[in-house]
C-alpha cells in the first residue's frame, strides 16, 4: 500500500500583532518511510512575552529529532523523549526569570503504518472526521471553571516533570484529522468545523477554510489550523508481518535438490526443533541464500509464527541502521521480485564460518585474532542497542567471520524490540552457559536469590564475555551451565591465564570483568568494554575482587556454627561426666 496523505496548514495572527502559534509538518526521507509522517501544533502562552519562541522551537526540534530516534521505539516512547527534553530545557530557562516565559501548549500526531498516535498537552485540540462523524481525541488541560477557562494547567516548559497526554488508534483510508488552537476551536462550535471537514477539498483549502470562519466569527486570539487527509495507508510493517505468515503455509521438510519459489536446495544447515535452515541457490544469477521457516511440527503454532514475523520486521528495521554492516540481509522478495508463496525468511549467504565452527576446527584463537573479532562483535551491538535492541543469544555459534573479513550477529530470533510477542518476552531465551546469572534469580552477592532479572543490553556483553572467554581457552568461565543450575556461580571463574600462559595480564582482567559473577563488576555498557580492549596494556585495568569464602559458599557459616556447636556440647557432656562434682 502507497503512503498517501494530503497536509495542509495555515497560521494566521488575526486581530492581533504578533502570533505566538506555530505548526509543521514533515514527511519521512525514502529510507525513513517506515517512520512514518509527523504533524504538530503549538500555542505559545502569551504571559511571559517569550511564546512564539517557545512553540517555534518546541515544534521544530519534535519534527526534527522525530528521525532521529531508533525505528524500533514504540513511537510514544519516542515522543515522550523528545518533548520531556524540550520541557526540561524550557523549564530550566524559566526558572532563571521572573515571571516565566516560554510556555507552550502541544498537540502532535505521527501515522505510521496503520495506525497513528497523539500527544496532547495544553488547550489546543485535535479532532478525528471518521464515517460523517466528528469526535474530539484530546482533552483540554484547563481550569474548569467558567471565570478561568483559559488558565492551563499543564504547558511544556511549565513545570520541571512534564505529563503528557498520548493515545493510539488505528487509521482509516479518508480519516480526516485537525489540530486547532483555542481562537479557532473558541469561536467555532464543532457543527461548524465538521461542516466544513466535510466539504470534497484539499487539505490545504480546508485549513483556510476554517480560519476564514473563525475571523468571521470575531475570534480574538492568534488563529492555526492543521488538516491531514488520509488517502491511502502505510504498510502495517509488523502487523503485516504478522499476517501474511500466519497465512502463508509451511514447506514441508526440503531434501537438497527440491526448488521452493524458483530456489533450489542445496544443503540443510540447521535445525533447533523450531527453527530449519537452509542453503538455497538461485539458478539464474547462481547467488546463495539462507532460507529460514519453521519446523513443519510447528506448522500451526500462531506464537512461532509471531516471532517469525518479528525477526522479520525486525532485520529489515536494520537495513537503515547503523548495525546493517553487522548483520546479514534479509530479502522481502524472490531473486525474481515475485512474492514468497510460504512462510520463510530469505537471507543473503556469507562464505566463512562461525566462531563455533572455527574453534572446533582449529581450537582456540590467538590473542590478536581475539581482539580483532572482539572490537567487531562490540561495535555491532553498540549500534544494535543504540537501536532499543537487545540480541538476548550471543554466543559462538550466533558469530559468523565471512571470508571477507566481517564478523557478522546471526539470528534475532528471540531478539527484545519492545515491539515483540509476549510469548518472545516471555521466553527464557537464550544458551544457558551464556545467560548472565540474573536471569536465573542469582543474585552474585551471596544473598538468597532474587526475582529473576529480565534481560538487557548488558545480559548481550556477559555473553559476549563468555563468547570471548571460550574462544581464547577453549573452557567456559562457569562450566556446562544447566538451566536454572546457580550453584555453578556460586565460585570465581578461573583466569584465563591458568589455561593459556600467553595471555596477558590486562586481558585476563578484562574477561574476569566481562564475566564476573556480580553484575555491579562488569561492564555496564558496550563503550566501556571496547575502550578496556582498545587501551590494553597502556592502561590496564585493576584485578577484578575476589568473592570471599563466606560469599562463595553461604553454608560455610552455618557448618562453622555447627561445629562450634557441636564442641560446645562434647564439652559440656565431658564435664558432667568426669570432671569432679
Amino acid at each position: 500500500m502507497a503512503f498517501d496523505i494530503d497536509i495542509g496548514f495555515v497560521s494566521h495572527p488575526g486581530v492581533r500583532d504578533i502570533n505566538e502559534d506555530f505548526c509543521g509538518a514533515m514527511l519521512p526521507s525514502p529510507a525513513q518511510i517506515d517512520m512514518g509522517a509527523i504533524a504538530a501544533v503549538a500555542d505559545g502562552v502569551s504571559q511571559g512575552g517569550m511564546g512564539r519562541e517557545a512553540a517555534q522551537t518546541t515544534v521544530v526540534s519534535l519534527l526534527r529529532d522525530y528521525y532521529g530516534t531508533p525505528e524500533t521505539w514504540n513511537t510514544t516512547v519516542a515522543l515522550d523523549r523528545i518533548i520531556g527534553a524540550q520541557n526540561a530545557w524550557l523549564a530550566g530557562i524559566n526558572r532563571r526569570r521572573a515571571p516565566a516565559m516560554g510556555m507552550t501548549t502541544l498537540t502532535a500526531l505521527v501515522f505510521r503504518g496503520q495506525s497513528y498516535a497523539l500527544a496532547h498537552v495544553g488547550d489546543s485540540r485535535a479532532y478525528l472526521l471518521r464515517d460523517g462523524q466528528l469526535l474530539q481525541i484530546t482533552k483540554d488541560h484547563v481550569v474548569q471553571h467558567p471565570d478561568f477557562q483559559h488558565q492551563l494547567l499543564r504547558a511544556v516548559g511549565y513545570e520541571d516533570q512534564i505529563v503528557v497526554d498520548y493515545q493510539q488508534g488505528d487509521l482509516q483510508r479518508n480519516d480526516v484529522f485537525v489540530l486547532l488552537t483555542d481562537g479557532v476551536h473558541g469561536s467555532l462550535a464543532q457543527e461548524a468545523i465538521q461542516a466544513r471537514l466535510q466539504q470534497q477539498l484539499s487539505a490545504q483549502d480546508t485549513a483556510q477554510a476554517l480560519i476564514d470562519a473563525a475571523r468571521k466569527a470575531a475570534s480574538h486570539d492568534n488563529l492555526t489550523a492543521l488538516v491531514i487527509r488520509v488517502r491511502d495507508l502505510l504498510d502495517a510493517s509488523l502487523r503485516d508481518e504478522n499476517m501474511g505468515l500466519q497465512t502463508l503455509p509451511v514447506p514441508p521438510r526440503l531434501t537438497v535438490g527440491a526448488v521452493l519459489d524458483g530456489l533450489l536446495v542445496t544443503a540443510p544447515v540447521a535445525d533447533n526443533g523450531v527453527n530449519v535452515l537452509y542453503q538455497v541457490r538461485d539458478p539464474h544469477s547462481q547467488k546463495l541464500f539462507a532460507l529460514k521457516t519453521l519446523h513443519p511440527a510447528r506448522a500451526h503454532d500462531p506464537q512461532e509464527r509471531a516471532m517469525l514475523a518479528h525477526e522479520a520486521w525486525l532485520a529489515r528495521r536494520m537495513r537503515s541502521s547503523g548495525a546493517a554492516d553487522y548483520l546479514v540481509r534479509i530479502h522481502d522478495q524472490t531473486p525474481r521480485q515475485q512474492p514468497f508463496t510460504a512462510c520463510y525468511l530469505l537471507y543473503d549467504w556469507h562464505s566463512g564460518e562461525t566462531c563455533a565452527q572455527w574453534l572446533a576446527r582449529s581450537g582456540p584463537l590467538q590473542v590478536t585474532q581475539l581482539l580483532g573479532l572482539a572490537s567487531q562483535a562490540l561495535k555491532g551491538l553498540m549500534l544494535l542497542h543504540r537501536q532499543n535492541v537487545v540480541h538476548r543469544d550471543i554466543n559462538p555459534s550466533n558469530l559468523h567471520h565471512g571470508d571477507d573479513g566481517v564478523l557478522r550477529i546471526l539470528d534475532l530470533g528471540v531478539a527484545l524490540s519492545g515491539r515483540e510477542p509476549l510469548a518472545a518476552r516471555e521466553l527464557h531465551a537464550g544458551t544457558p552457559s551464556y545467560v548472565n546469572p540474573e536471569q536465573w534469580g542469582f543474585p552474585g552477592d551471596g544473598d538468597t536469590a532474587d526475582a529473576q532479572q529480565l534481560p538487557d543490553t548488558r545480559s548481550d556483553l556477559f555473553a559476549l564475555g563468555v563468547t570471548l572467554y571460550q574462544l581464547l581457552t577453549g573452557r567456559l568461565p562457569y562450566g556446562e551451565v544447566l538451566p536454572y543450575q546457580i550453584g555453578r556461580y556460586h565460585r570465581d571463574p578461573t583466569p584465563p591465564s591458568r589455561y593459556r600462559p600467553d595471555i596477558p595480564i590486562w586481558l585476563d582482567h578484562v574477561l574476569l570483568k566481562a564475566v564476573a559473577r556480580k553484575q555491579s563488576l562488569r561492564f555496564e555498557t558496550g563503550e566501556e568494554f571496547l575502550l578496556a580492549l582498545e587501551r590494553g596494556a597502556a592502561r590496564p585495568l585493576p584485578a577484578p575482587p575476589a568473592t570471599p569464602a563466606l560469599l562463595r559458599h553461604p553454608s560455610t557459616v552455618w557448618k562453622l556454627a555447627l561445629g562450634v556447636s557441636l564442641l560446645f556440647n562434647l564439652l559440656l557432656i565431658y564435664w558432667l561426666l568426669f570432671l569432679p562434682k
